[in-house]
């Protein structure tokens, strides 16, 4: 398994557009979560009579335990970007032939497919370090209360996170591996949210109960929207079972459709 990971590491390691992406993904998700606060100030000196309906520093945006999922559910408005990457990197497998000659030298299509696994779990894996480090160390910062067993209440949305972002990756994926063009591909896959609303607005007069069974509705679930329990609204402040489990199942399905397509192809 490590070896796959490296060789596909190693191609994406001399591309410089995955530098440029990564780069910019990494970074702003450091500076998106970590600047709440930073922008709230903003707001309140600049929009007038913010600052004075509002208390900015009485919102616990950073706060123990509440940090874990505001901060879960912002960074996942960010996948998108590093999704991107994923759709990139496959494509130019077929662009370029690299898929072709490592099948050639004896690369296994089931082994190709699963160094590119194993690359989207490594950038998952990423992104959730680096969103726990900022969320830790914020709270730590903001937060009035340090008890140990508080603090740590609410860290199932950082695994939650990690799966949100990897079956997006995975989407992402076989998405690159069924339309096999960059442009097509990026296309689609920005558009897809916009394509399953559309598909969800049609039947929930029909069949609401199957609207938390669509793939990208599955993977939003994962962390709901925190923020609306500041405007005294009712939230979920917690993990769903069953929306876990519905996002492993389309997960699995995801790099299951990308590994059958992989069969059969006429690489």
């Amino acid at each position: 398994m490590v070896q796959l990971l490296k060789i596909d590491l190693k191609k994406l390691l001399n591309y410089r557009t995955f530098w440029i992406i990564c780069g910019l993904y990494f970074f702003t998700l450091l500076m998106a979560t970590a600047s709440g606060m930073e922008f709230l100030k903003w707001l309140a000196r600049t929009v007038e009579g913010f600052g004075q309906s509002i208390n900015i520093n009485r919102i616990p945006l950073y706060h123990f335990p509440d940090v874990w999922q505001n901060l879960a559910w912002s960074s996942g408005l960010l996948k998108i970007m590093i999704a991107i990457m994923v759709v990139i990197s496959i494509t130019n497998e077929y662009s370029y032939r690299t898929i072709r000659q490592n099948i050639i030298d004896g690369f296994s299509r089931k082994k190709f497919l699963i160094s590119k696994i194993l690359t989207n779990v490594v950038l998952a894996a990423l992104s959730m370090v680096i969103v726990f480090l900022v969320a830790l160390i914020t709270g730590l910062i903001y937060s009035p209360v340090y008890d140990f067993a508080y603090m740590f209440k609410g860290i199932e949305f950082f695994p939650a996170y990690f799966l949100e972002v990897f079956a997006f990756l995975s989407f992402a994926l076989m998405l690159g591996i069924f339309v096999q063009r960059s442009g097509l591909s990026i296309i689609l896959l920005l558009n897809s949210y916009l394509i399953e609303l559309i598909i969800k607005e049609n039947l929930d007069n029909y069949f609401p109960g199957a609207i938390k069974f669509f793939p990208l509705e599955s993977i939003m679930n994962l962390v709901p929207l925190p923020f609306a329990r500041y405007a005294f609204q009712e939230i979920q402040d917690y993990v769903s079972l069953s929306a876990v489990a519905i996002a492993l199942v389309w997960t699995f399905l995801f790099n299951y459709f990308s590994y059958l397509k992989l069969k059969r192809s006429d690489i």
